[in-house]
């Protein structure tokens, strides 16, 4: 059978939110993709300066800084310009996971990764110039569908999947996957973002990070760990994209956390029992048992039963039709699907003389 011949049944209704025709998660309606694993990049990244880019708008912020859609005064293509503050990465101990979000998004070149271009910094403030995602974050679509169906939800997580699986071939661990850090470009393909927290690991690290909802529970009492706490992560995602949120979730991070470690999860009855099983052998404290940590590593998700409908080689190509196509115009700096923010009336952007941070950011 052609593999799009069992595609789509599910389509977006006028609000952005899923209608399931067959109203069915034991359905087999979306047919997946791909394990042939992309090697490390070995793209040239550009020295670029501020001159360069007309700044548009903010698309973000954060704690460090903004991020803004620029349009390159060279060939017209808009980009998106992370910008961090020198002062407040030091001032919040933060020099060492922004060194290694630069190394990180340096070494990586996959189809689901967002590419960074190049990097450049002055006085205040480290430029970090990276590809330009129109279709907004996974976690506001949610938001607004307030949850997938069992189709669309494997669809996302087999991308995930396909991107963690890369990055550990690569001994990296991402340690932040949540929605928000997932884009979706003009075609619904997903771009995993924002490596402020990745890090080169041969064995195992210890360092707490990460966002409370999905850290995993050896993190939280300061344990070793190794990659497999991604894949605890993605079993929180699937739950959340399921179910609309996270299995964890309390009022404050503390209670998140005594939750996490207590490790009962409550599945709701309308999970299919397959979903249950993947989720219950991710879920796990017991590294002995939590997929992805074992002898065949991701090969051991992928050939879940969850899964089992996926044709993995062509997700990585992205031979499928996505279940949802974000309702942007491609190639004019559409940004529409991201929130308004106010706009700062003086950048302190490009400014030249001492700077008294400069021993800790030389690789800008």
């Amino acid at each position: 059978m052609d593999v799009l011949a069992q595609q789509q049944l599910i389509t977006p209704d006028n609000s952005g939110s899923y209608k399931d025709d067959n109203n069915n998660n034991n359905t087999n309606t979306t047919t997946l993709l791909s394990s042939l694993l992309p090697q490390r990049s070995t793209l040239s990244k550009g020295k670029y300066n501020l001159q360069d880019f007309q700044i548009m708008r903010t698309l973000g912020t954060g704690s460090f800084g903004r991020v803004h859609l620029v349009r390159s005064v060279h060939n017209g293509r808009y980009y998106a310009i992370k910008v961090l503050k020198k002062q407040q990465i030091v001032r919040m101990k933060q020099i060492e996971h922004t060194n290694d979000e630069r190394r990180m998004l340096k070494l990586v070149q996959h189809p689901f990764i967002i590419r960074m271009w190049g990097t450049f910094q002055d006085a205040k403030n480290l430029f970090l110039v990276m590809d330009y995602i129109e279709g907004g974050e996974l976690f506001s679509l949610l938001r607004k569908s307030h949850r997938f169906p069992n189709p669309v939800a494997k669809f996302y997580a087999a991308e995930v999947i396909l991107a963690l699986e890369y990055l550990h071939s690569h001994n990296i661990i991402y340690r932040d996957l949540k929605p928000e850090n997932i884009l979706l470009d003009k075609n619904g393909h997903i771009k995993i973002t924002d490596f402020g927290f990745a890090k080169e690991v041969d064995t195992v690290t210890w360092t707490l990070c990460g966002t409370p909802d999905y850290i995993a529970p050896e993190v939280i009492a300061t344990k070793p760990y190794n990659k497999s706490v991604d894949w605890w992560s993605l079993g929180i995602l699937i739950f959340e994209m399921l179910a609309g949120y996270t299995p964890f979730y309390d009022t404050t991070p503390i209670k998140t956390y005594e939750k996490i470690l207590s490790g009962k999860v409550v599945y709701p009855p309308f999970f299919h029992p397959e979903v249950v099983n993947l989720l219950s052998n991710l879920i796990t404290a017991d590294l002995t048992r939590r997929l992805g940590n074992l002898q065949s590593g991701s090969q051991d998700i992928k050939e879940h039963p969850w899964f089992s409908e996926v044709i993995w080689e062509k997700l990585l190509a992205k031979d499928i039709e996505t279940p949802y196509e974000p309702p942007i115009t491609a190639g004019i700096g559409d940004t529409s699907l991201f929130d308004q923010y106010p706009e700062e009336q003086h950048l302190d952007y490009g400014i030249q003389g001492d700077d008294p941070f400069d021993q800790y950011f030389r690789d800008f």
